[in-house]
């Protein structure tokens, strides 16, 4: 500087505009020096990592160049030969390599994030991060990391050691604690879920308290992400599922099964005996063939050894049409390809109730898949509302309106056949 300065000097130049000559030439060789480093370190230097990077057989450095760390690393370049350079400036040295320093150090930290976010981006790539997800505990290390870097920050600006200002967060802690409460919440939360595998990226979790149904597609540390079948997204605090009850479908799906549990109502007026000639049809039914000649033999036996009295159909054991139902269905769901043979399957009467006698079927589809799941479960309840009318029974349904106009028109029809004739 002093070099351009008797230069400008001995061409007999003004000494006050020398010297503000002297300093726009010094900050403009300086300027151009940084961009000339700028320029070789991104478009030389970046290009050849990235040409090494995107033709290695490794995958892993794809995330750092995704995340644009290296990218960011250049940007320390010009800080560094402004720090160099700030001797140049006598009078203004100091603040000049403080705000060259500050720099660097907040490019560090940039870095530094993206280079976590790398690792996040890497680890998820292994199948261990589905049940062991990190992303929570890479927030609270980009927390800390942030917090350091303000108090080198502000250390560097106020010209005193960072151990100063990390003796005076003491005093701090209860307003911390404030600030950075639903953080640690969640990251207590989050240690939590990982360590009891209680939540996985991918499970299909219902929580009615937030109207979340649907498969979590983010865990972090302050919420967890949940996509709902209509495609929204409910955002739910992570310690909430630890303080609030949620239902996790997990279990299901690695079981290979889902649960159908449906019940027919049977109009209660409809059950009866069975008859010869309901016994002689229900004979020639692929499912009911064996079962049939079975329980006529099982209950001609017992009626015999037993001495029954047959005159009367209360006597002793029969066959009745609701029962040889429960037969049909139960051998129907044995034989149907989309039901999971190795799972419960029951076919079981309930209570009785003002909508008539339940018939509920419970078993597994050896299908999970939502739209596979609900295809099989309508092929067989389309079945067998349509087969009860082969056994004499009825579906239970409250009247609808073309039932009560039916009645209405029979009322009127016999009102009109005894009004008297006024003729």
């Amino acid at each position: 500087m002093e070099y351009i300065d008797k230069k400008l000097l001995s061409y007999g130049m003004d000494p006050t505009i020398a010297e503000y000559l002297t300093m726009i030439i010094m900050i403009l060789f300086i300027a151009l020096i940084s961009v000339i480093a700028n320029f070789i370190t991104k478009k030389i230097i970046i290009r050849v990592i990235t040409h090494f990077v995107t033709n290695n057989k490794f995958t892993w450095d794809d995330m750092l160049l995704e995340r644009k760390v290296f990218h960011r690393i250049s940007h320390v370049v010009p800080a560094i030969i402004i720090y160099f350079f700030a001797s140049a400036f006598s009078d203004y040295e100091t603040v000049i390599q403080k705000l060259a320093v500050t720099y660097i150090i907040i490019v560090a930290l940039v870095v530094i994030i993206s280079l976590f976010n790398a690792l996040n981006d890497i680890y998820q790539t292994f199948e261990i991060s589905k049940t062991r997800p990190i992303k929570g505990y890479i927030q609270v290390a980009n927390i800390v990391i942030v917090i350091l870097g303000v108090i080198l920050v502000i250390s560097n600006l106020i010209g005193q050691s960072p151990l100063i200002l990390l003796s005076g967060i003491g005093a701090l802690s209860a307003v911390l604690l404030l600030v950075f409460r639903d953080s640690l919440l969640g990251l207590v939360a989050g240690i939590q879920l990982t360590s009891n595998d209680m939540v996985r990226v991918g499970d299909w979790i219902e929580m009615p308290k937030y109207e979340a149904d649907g498969d979590i597609i983010d865990i972090s540390l302050n919420t967890v992400k949940v996509q709902n079948w209509d495609k929204t997204i409910t955002t739910i605090p992570s310690y909430a599922l630890i303080s609030d009850s949620f239902k996790n479908w997990r279990g299901m799906q690695n079981a290979g099964g889902r649960r159908i549990k449906r019940s027919i109502f049977i109009d209660t007026g409809s059950i009866a005996f069975c008859d010869e000639q309901m016994i002689e049809k229900f004979k020639h039914i692929h499912y009911l063939s064996e079962y049939i000649e079975q329980k006529e033999k099982e209950i001609e036996e017992y009626n015999i050894k037993n001495k029954i009295n047959r005159n009367n159909r209360v006597n002793g054991r029969a066959l009745t049409n609701i029962g040889v139902f429960r037969a049909y269905i139960n051998n129907y769901l044995k034989n149907h390809p989309g039901i999971e043979q190795n799972m419960t399957m029951i076919v079981r009467q309930l209570a009785p109730s003002e909508f008539g006698l339940p018939i509920e079927i419970y078993a597994f589809t050896n299908d999970i898949q939502w739209n596979n799941y609900e295809s099989i479960q309508s092929d067989i309840f389309d079945h067998l509302l349509a087969v009860a009318p082969e056994f004499g029974l009825r579906i239970f349904q409250n009247p609808s309106g073309s039932d009560l106009k039916g009645i209405f028109m029979d009322t009127d029809s016999l009102s009109t056949q005894f009004l008297p004739n006024r003729d």
